[in-house]
């Protein structure tokens, strides 16, 4: 009798939702050698952040849900794997799985290598060589602990190259996000969010914050404010606030000035299949977020990331993606492209067709000799 081997697929953020169901797809005709386990951590617990994202995406429910909730990170990290272990130990799969760079996966990862269990990293190899972010932190030590590591883009295999890591580890696959991206994309065109708002096409912006850096103090959150100020002349922009952005504006007592901006519209998070009918309709997106910088590459929607670095190279040298920091000379020079960008003659990085987690899945049967 054939083995059949147990995978433990770890999810604990947005991010990690949205990856995991063209993984799951592409292991559909394999259940009789691969046991798939979904591992929800607990890490983003809102409905909106999470739930959500199963229901859409038509991901089974979790088969283990950890629980953990919000905390430091020291306290999330811990907690992860405090609980993952006793699962590890009880149950013993044999691959656990770590997508992205959030505290879930670094601690998912370590608990599990720590028990003797291989780790496959899939997002590996990115940079965005700045160590005041968390996510840079979890990303490297993520990968120096992984067996297979599946990257998205070329300056990815190179970063691990130069760290030593070894090149049989390596695998060059795509972008599973832009996998589960293009899957739903016919439900994103039919989807109404853009019409319930009023919105004409080509015609708004759309505008995410919730990194520390931009919302966590309100020395950035009036330089945010400042930015807003300078660029609703170039339409209607409607921001879907972040729970932590909002709980910070709240508490620096500068709603109002948000709210008196007469061309920006704030409005509840959104699921995942209304926000990217925005995006995919909007004229530009401003963000700090790492994923919609390759969404609207593959996309082709001009994209000014307001961060001073970004781990997805690709973006900037084959995309739409502009970073400029809060500097507002940058961002004007983003926006003289934007009003000159052609879609027409536009075309994503090649590595991103939709195959990612087709090749990822023959690499996992590879390395458990079943092809």
């Amino acid at each position: 009798m054939t083995k059949t081997y147990k995978i433990y697929l770890v999810a604990g953020a947005r991010p990690n939702f949205i990856k995991i169901a063209p993984i799951l797809r592409a292991l559909q005709n394999y259940k009789d050698k691969i046991d798939a386990q979904i591992i929800h951590t607990g890490q983003h617990y809102d409905y909106e952040m999470s739930q959500v994202f199963f229901e859409q995406l038509g991901i089974p429910e979790p088969d283990f849900y950890l629980d953990v909730g919000s905390g430091s990170h020291a306290f999330q990290t811990a907690q992860v794997m405090i609980r993952f272990e006793k699962l590890l130990i009880d149950d013993r799969p044999d691959l656990v799985v770590v997508l992205g760079d959030v505290n879930s996966t670094l601690a998912g990862a370590l608990t599990a290598v720590k028990l003797h269990i291989p780790v496959a990293h899939i997002e590996a190899g990115l940079r965005s060589f700045d160590k005041s972010m968390p996510e840079e932190i979890n990303r490297i030590l993520t990968d120096h602990i992984s067996d297979l590591l599946f990257t998205t883009e070329p300056v990815a295999d190179a970063n691990l190259a130069k760290e030593g890591i070894e090149s049989e580890k390596i695998h060059l696959v795509g972008n599973v996000m832009i996998d589960a991206l293009i899957n739903i994309l016919p439900v994103i065109e039919n989807n109404d969010t853009t019409d319930r708002l009023g919105l004409n096409p080509q015609s708004f912006g759309v505008v995410t914050l919730h990194r520390p850096s931009n919302v966590d103090s309100e020395n950035a959150l009036r330089k945010v404010l400042a930015v807003l100020r300078n660029v609703i002349s170039h339409g209607k922009i409607i921001f879907p606030a972040h729970p932590r952005t909002i709980k910070n504006i709240e508490k620096f007592n500068i709603r109002d000035e948000f709210e008196s901006l007469e061309n920006l519209e704030i409005i509840e998070p959104l699921g995942y299949i209304d926000f990217m009918n925005l995006v995919k309709k909007s004229k530009f997106v401003m963000t700090d977020s790492g994923g919609i910088q390759t969404e609207t590459t593959w996309l082709g929607v001009p994209c000014i990331t307001l961060r001073e670095n970004t781990e997805h190279v690709i973006t900037i040298e084959n995309g739409t993606n502009h970073l400029t920091g809060l500097d507002l000379g940058k961002i004007q020079k983003a926006f003289d492209w934007i009003e000159n960008f052609d879609k027409s003659k536009y075309k994503p990085p090649e590595i991103w067709d939709g195959k990612a987690a087709e090749r990822i899945v023959m690499i996992i049967l590879k390395h458990f000799h079943l092809n």
